[in-house]
């Protein structure tokens, strides 16, 4: 597999729609080329099963659906680049706080979920394939520290979670057994975590090429306890590891502006002052530079070259009016109070205004050892 220098971009299309533009030395060009020409050659997008309100408004985010993502994909194949599908197995959002059964499998008991993530899945791949779009990696749930499915997937139900899983992954081996398949934790500083649930799922016979970790600075921890999970993961479990989510920001200053809503209508950055005063790396984009030569160093020096990359999530998310984490009907979904608005732009590889981070530099600089001349 190559060693992906990868981005998740799924809500790309959207901030596109909403008027979004990116430069390039004062040069406009679309976002996808601008990376592209730092050597990113792998793309996330995400997958929702049925991101719609029963009135047919989409719950927003990018709406992922999977018209969207095909199209998507379908950049990226014209741009050079691979793609991995991001099955969340669910309508909207699943992460180590919700993961809400997709409303037309709601009220099925484990054996007939099993079923329904199967099918999903084989319906899913068929698709991609019959448009010539067939991803080249496939992650089988989305952030599942504590599960997927709730209540009967959730930690403990330990057999009900590697039968869920596994239902998806042998869909993938059978429409696509070339594709590595992934299995996805958050948390990527907690060494626990990672040793519990892998030791459980593959205890039961799981399955799976990658281990995927999400590492968020100002939530996971230092960048020394990622490397003590990552290097005792290669070891244990013997499987290649890729950082499928991480960011850090540029800046905390506030995008208001930008997004033209009222404040009360506007969540804003996820990072509040006490996040700020444990950052490990300065919130500047001196910081951000700083942590990505950090983090490709923590990959390179895992045991084996099982460090196998990383993608940085929504680097072009910028706050366009329009484009923001969720609509009414999207929080409603997935229980979660308003409101909505961009939550991700200080996190980006752009800044509010679309122009190219010094951080891309540093991407575009790095050469992973594999590929380095002897």
């Amino acid at each position: 597999m190559d060693y992906c220098k990868g981005v998740d971009l799924s809500t790309l299309p959207e901030v596109e729609r909403c008027g979004g533009k990116f430069y390039d030395n004062g040069a406009e060009k679309s976002a996808l080329d601008i990376l592209t020409s730092r050597g990113c050659n792998w793309v996330r997008i995400r997958l929702w099963n049925d991101p719609y309100d029963a009135s047919g408004e989409d719950y927003g985010a990018g709406v992922c659906d999977l018209p969207t993502v095909l199209a998507l994909a379908a950049r990226v194949k014209r741009a050079g680049g691979k793609w991995l599908l991001d099955l969340h197995y669910s309508d909207f959002w699943a992460d180590p706080g919700k993961q809400t059964v997709p409303k037309a499998w709601q009220g099925m008991d484990a054996p007939a979920l099993a079923e329904a993530v199967y099918a999903y899945t084989r319906e899913v791949l068929g698709e991609c394939i019959a448009h010539g779009v067939a991803p080249d990696m496939v992650q089988v749930g989305n952030e599942l520290s504590k599960g997927l499915l709730w209540p009967l997937g959730r930690v403990p139900e330990w057999d009900n979670i590697h039968r869920f899983v596994s239902a998806g992954v042998r869909a993938v081996r059978e429409l696509l057994p070339a594709a590595p398949v992934m299995v996805h934790l958050d948390n990527g500083g907690n060494k626990a975590l990672y040793q519990r649930w892998f030791g459980e799922y593959f205890a039961r016979g799981g399955d799976c090429d990658v281990i995927g970790l999400s590492y968020y600075p100002f939530w996971h921890g230092t960048m020394a306890e990622l490397k003590a999970n990552m290097d005792d993961l290669a070891v244990r479990f013997g499987k290649d590891l890729i950082v499928v989510e991480t960011s850090t920001a540029f800046t905390t200053a506030s995008y208001a502006a930008y997004e033209k809503l009222p404040e009360a209508e506007r969540k804003g950055h996820p990072i509040r002052p006490e996040l700020e005063r444990r950052a490990e790396y300065p919130l500047t984009k001196a910081g951000q530079c700083d942590f990505l030569r950090a983090l490709l160093e923590t990959i390179e020096q895992v045991p084996g070259g099982r460090g196998r990359g990383f993608f940085w999530w929504e680097p072009a998310w910028l706050p366009v009016p329009g484009s923001g984490w969720a609509k009414k009907g999207g929080w409603e979904y997935v229980h979660e109070a308003g409101p909505g608005g961009n939550e991700w732009a200080n996190q980006c590889l752009f800044d509010y205004d679309g122009n190219a981070l010094p951080a891309l530099e540093v991407l575009g600089a790095y050469t992973p050892a594999a590929q380095r001349p002897l």
